[in-house]
């Protein structure tokens, strides 16, 4: 009996003692904002299997240090928009793709450029698009 009544004293005070946090949807998007973002369209074309994603970067050791020499060159460029410093570099047998949105077509020729430096003209797929322009597939 003692037991039970310690028990529930404890699960009380447990109670009484934890801070009542929750996080409504409205904690983060404002409340005359109830659209979602629409990127359906990326969404599909990323299924197809053509298409490199993230998940398919190579765990040898060299690919490894060719996807952290680009991202670091793009880091380092001071004149890069954050989407630019932020595509997703891949590499896989020594070959470097590159995608999603930068901000216009000089930042596109700057990041292609300098991937092409660090792995060769011919090693480098440039799937970079320019933001809010529509694709030609």
């Amino acid at each position: 009996m003692k037991i039970l009544t310690l028990t529930l004293t404890l699960m009380a005070l447990v109670g009484i003692a934890a801070p009542n946090v929750s996080a409504g949807s409205s904690d983060y998007l404002p409340a005359s904002d109830k659209s979602a973002p629409d990127n359906s369209a990326r969404n599909v074309r990323d299924r197809d299997s053509h298409n490199m994603l993230p998940t398919d970067q190579s765990n040898k050791p060299e690919d490894v240090d060719l996807t952290r020499r680009v991202r670091q060159a793009l880091e380092s460029d001071n004149n890069l928009s954050i989407d630019a410093k932020n595509i997703k570099i891949i590499s896989s047998d020594g070959v470097v793709w590159l995608r999603g949105p930068v901000k216009d077509a000089h930042e596109k020729v700057t990041i292609v450029r300098a991937a092409r430096e660090i792995a060769g003209a011919r090693n480098v797929h440039n799937e970079l698009e320019i933001a809010n322009q529509p694709k030609n597939d």
